[in-house]
């Protein structure tokens, strides 16, 4: 798996989200079985299955959690190189149909929030403008069709 690049917001995040996972919801998830197993017997108790397959998906869960944490890589804001659009940047683009002009915040797909506008590395218009520098434009190919837009500005 490759690095995945959290703020250091994001990096407490994900920690107090395993620790809330393993703290709350195992028990609840071990209260729940017990109190099915005590429904009867456990060949035909579809509760009991239920919460056995619930116990899995927190399980999962849990996992894959840590699996991102052991590969996460906090970035510093000071750090970050503005000279050209890379993880944690803020790029104000304009939108060549409409002359809308747009702020977006590179983070990582577990950091992204579009309503925010904090949208993931990952994304097609992530992606599109990534590696891009003032004054760049960039069409990205996006499901509604291809978008075009210029780079305005990058800050942090």
């Amino acid at each position: 798996m490759a690095y995945i690049y959290l703020s250091k917001e994001g990096l407490e995040n994900l920690i107090n989200e395993i620790n809330e996972l393993k703290t709350k919801g195992r028990p609840d998830m071990a209260r729940q079985i017990a109190e099915a197993r005590e429904k009867g017997d456990l060949s035909e108790n579809a509760e009991y299955d239920a919460a056995k397959e619930a116990q899995g998906h927190l399980e999962a869960k849990i996992a894959k959690l840590e699996d991102m944490l052991s590969n996460a890589r906090v970035m510093d804001a000071s750090s970050v190189d503005t000279s050209k659009v890379s993880v944690m940047c803020n790029v104000k683009v304009k939108n060549l149909k409409d002359k809308k002009t747009i702020n977006y915040q590179l983070v990582s797909e577990k950091e992204a929030d579009l309503k925010t506008g904090k949208i993931s590395v990952n994304s097609p218009i992530g992606k599109g403008l990534l590696g891009k520098k003032i004054g760049d434009k960039a069409e990205i190919n996006v499901p509604a069709g291809v978008l075009q837009f210029e780079v305005l500005e990058i800050f942090i």
